[in-house]
C-alpha cells in the first residue's frame, strides 16, 4: 500500500452514516498537496453526503475560504507549498468574517507543543496522521454542530435586528431607524455639500378606510400603499413608517424641484390602480409635503421634519392627493403646486 495511502487510513462508512448530513449538504474545503491523500479523503466525504470544495495548496485553500459562501468546515493539511495550513487558518481568524469556518489541521506532528500551537492559531481541531474513519466522523460531526449552532445564533440575531430596525406590518424601516438613517444622511450631504429631499406623506382618507372596512383591510392598505412606493423609489433612497398612516422618505442627492418632481411621480404610483383587497376594489391616495436640505442653508433635521409636515398640511388643506412644497428658509414661503408648472409665493 503506498505510504500516502496508508496514512490517510481512510475507509467508507455505511451509507446511512451521516444522514443530517446528505439532507444539509454540509461543505468541507480539503486542502492537501497529497494527490493520493486528497483523491482519498474527498472520495470519502462525497460518499459520506458532504459537499466537497478541493485545493492543492494553502494559497489556493485561502482564496476559496475568503470567497462569499465559502465552505462551512475546512480541513486543511499542515505542510503545504505556498502557505502552510497553520498561516491560512491564522489569516482566516484574523479578518473575523462571518460566518464561522470550522478549521480541522491534518497533521502528522504528534508533539503536544506542535497541538498547541495549531489551537493557538485558531484551529478548532486536529486530525493526527494516520486516523481512522470513526475518529474523522466524530470530528466532522462536532464541526457541523458548532456551524449548525452558529448559522442558528445569526439567524436569530437577525431575526431580532429586524425586530428593532423594522415596522412589523409594512417592513419598512420604523420611526427610530428611519430618523437615524436621515442623522446619517445629513451629515454626509453637509460633508460633501450636496442636498438632500425630505417627504412626508400621509394616506388620504384612512380613517374612513377602516371605520368602513375593517382594521385588516386598513392593515392590507398600508401593507400595499408601502410596497407601493418602496417599488417606485431609487435604490438608494430610504423610507420608513413615521407612525400611524404617515411615512418618511430621504432623497439623497434631491434639491427642491428634484424632491417635487420624485414625490410628484411617488403619487402617481401610489394612486394608480386601485387596491383589490378581499375582492373590494378601493382606491387610495396620498398627500406628499417635500421639502429639501440645500448646502448653504441653516437647516436642522427637526426643522425639516417640521417644514416638511407643514408641506403636508398644506397638501391636505388644498384637497389631497397632491404634492406640495417648502423651500426650507425662503421668505416668504415658496411653493410647488402639482398643479402648476412655475413656483408660486404662498
Amino acid at each position: 500500500m503506498p505510504a500516502d495511502e496508508r496514512d490517510v487510513g481512510l475507509v467508507y462508512a455505511p451509507e446511512d452514516q451521516l444522514a443530517y448530513v446528505y439532507e444539509n449538504r454540509v461543505k468541507i474545503l480539503i486542502a492537501d498537496d497529497s494527490i493520493v491523500s486528497r483523491h482519498l479523503l474527498e472520495a470519502t466525504l462525497r460518499k459520506w453526503g458532504y459537499e466537497v470544495a478541493v485545493a492543492c495548496d494553502g494559497v489556493e485553500a485561502l482564496e476559496i475560504l475568503e470567497q462569499d459562501h465559502a465552505p462551512a468546515l475546512a480541513i486543511l493539511d499542515w505542510m503545504m507549498p505556498g502557505m502552510t495550513g497553520l498561516e491560512v487558518c491564522r489569516r482566516i481568524r484574523q479578518r473575523a468574517r462571518e460566518p464561522y469556518i470550522y478549521i480541522l489541521l491534518l497533521t502528522s506532528k504528534s508533539q503536544k507543543e506542535d497541538l498547541i500551537e495549531g489551537m493557538e492559531a485558531g484551529a478548532d481541531d486536529y486530525i493526527t496522521k494516520p486516523f481512522d474513519q470513526h475518529e474523522l466522523q466524530v470530528r466532522l460531526r462536532a464541526g457541523t454542530r458548532l456551524v449548525d449552532l452558529q448559522a442558528e445564533l445569526l439567524s436569530a440575531r437577525e431575526a431580532l435586528r429586524e425586530e428593532a430596525t423594522k415596522d412589523s406590518l409594512t417592513h419598512l424601516w420604523n420611526r427610530n431607524s428611519i430618523l437615524e438613517q436621515m442623522t446619517r444622511e445629513l451629515s454626509r450631504s453637509a460633508r460633501e455639500k450636496g442636498p438632500v429631499g425630505v417627504i412626508m406623506v400621509d394616506l388620504d382618507h384612512f380613517k374612513s378606510v377602516n371605520d368602513t372596512y375593517g382594521h385588516l383591510v386598513g392593515d392590507a392598505v398600508l401593507v400595499e400603499a408601502a410596497r407601493r412606493m418602496q417599488n417606485a423609489m431609487r435604490p438608494y433612497d430610504a423610507i420608513g413608517r413615521y407612525g400611524g398612516e404617515e411615512f418618511l422618505i430621504l432623497l439623497p442627492g434631491c434639491d427642491q424641484q428634484t424632491s417635487f418632481s420624485q414625490a410628484e411621480r411617488l403619487r402617481k404610483h401610489l394612486a394608480q390602480p386601485s387596491m383589490s383587497l378581499n375582492e373590494t376594489s378601493i382606491c387610495v391616495t396620498a398627500s406628499f409635503g417635500a421639502t429639501s436640505a440645500v448646502p448653504g442653508q441653516s437647516w436642522t433635521q427637526e426643522g425639516l421634519i417640521r417644514k416638511a409636515d407643514e408641506a403636508l398640511y398644506l397638501a391636505k388643506k388644498l384637497g389631497r392627493n397632491r404634492v406640495e412644497f417648502l423651500s426650507f428658509d425662503s421668505e416668504p414661503v415658496m411653493l410647488f403646486n402639482s398643479g402648476k408648472t412655475e413656483p408660486i409665493a404662498q
